[in-house]
């Protein structure tokens, strides 16, 4: 049994796109960074060298969880570095909690599960797609995809999108029992039982762990930090837009690829201290 556990929201957390990264230094002092990303032959995710390293030693004391909301296809891009060549989480999960995969595999309990869960709770995927094709005009929208059957999302030209519009449907939405969440080009409409905290919970239950750590930095991952012991948020994203704060959050002031590394320094720290330390931020 674990004392501690870790779970972590990936994009714009751990890893960073080129676009994401914040280099704000002279070139000659930019940190040297890893792939950790490779799509049709280019590296598309980045970690610092030192942010690996830190990882790398982190996997070896207590189990590490990937939380994303990534479908499992775009969650597999990702080659996060362990203590051994080739390692896997334990644990992962996809799809803001749709799949739980134990070391890499899909766990059809979690499915199931999840499935019945959303029959209870949640109007139809096909009527929110339908809602969402008749109100996302093509003008502002890019691209229109649902992922792995459990969500629906738009790629939207932001600065362009009417008055009122993610508030009206974000009413719709919540009278049908989903929750909508913009971040940054993305407009993600999202059953409320489709959560990562609700996953979290599972692995907690199943590894017995005393004490989770988490990070994220999007307000998906709002409810992934209020449901750990401890949480992390980076300086950027929507939770730091939005002046987000929670007792036990630390928010760091730091941007882009250097908060992914302060972020799994301050972890480390905290597994190696092996005590709780009431968190202050």
């Amino acid at each position: 049994m674990p004392q501690f556990l870790v779970a972590s929201d990936l994009d714009r957390t751990l890893v960073y796109s080129n676009r994401a990264l914040a280099l704000d230094v002279p070139d000659r002092l930019a940190p040297r960074l890893l792939s950790v990303e490779v799509h049709d032959g280019k590296a598309l995710s980045f970690m610092t060298e030192t942010a690996a390293e830190l990882l790398a030693e982190l996997a070896a004391q207590t189990p590490v969880v990937p939380i994303t909301t990534r479908t499992r296809t775009q969650y597999e891009r990702i080659n996060l570095p362990g203590p051994t060549p080739g390692w896997i989480p334990p644990y992962a999960v996809c799809s803001n909690g749709g799949h739980l995969l134990v070391d890499g595999v899909p766990d059809a309990d979690w499915q199931r599960e999840i499935r019945a869960r959303l029959d209870a709770a949640s109007a139809p995927l096909p009527e929110v797609v339908e809602h969402l094709a008749l109100t996302a005009d093509p003008e502002w929208t890019h691209k229109r995809r649902v992922a792995d059957d459990l969500f629906a999302y738009l790629v939207v030209e932001r600065a362009e999108l009417p008055a009122g519009w993610i508030d009206d449907l974000t009413a719709w939405c919540a009278d049908r029992g989903w929750t909508v969440s913009l971040q940054g080009r993305k407009v993600y409409a999202v059953p409320a039982p489709l959560s990562k905290s609700a996953a979290l919970a599972e692995v907690r239950r199943r590894t017995g762990a005393e004490t989770v750590l988490a990070a994220g930095d999007s307000l998906l991952d709002a409810d992934l930090l209020l449901t750990a012991d401890h949480g992390w948020r980076p300086g950027h994203g929507e939770l730091a837009e939005t002046g987000w704060e929670a007792d036990g959050v630390t928010a760091l002031t730091e941007i882009g690829v250097a908060a992914g590394e302060e972020i799994i320094r301050q972890m480390l720290a905290r597994v190696r201290a092996g005590a709780v330390v009431p968190v202050t931020g």
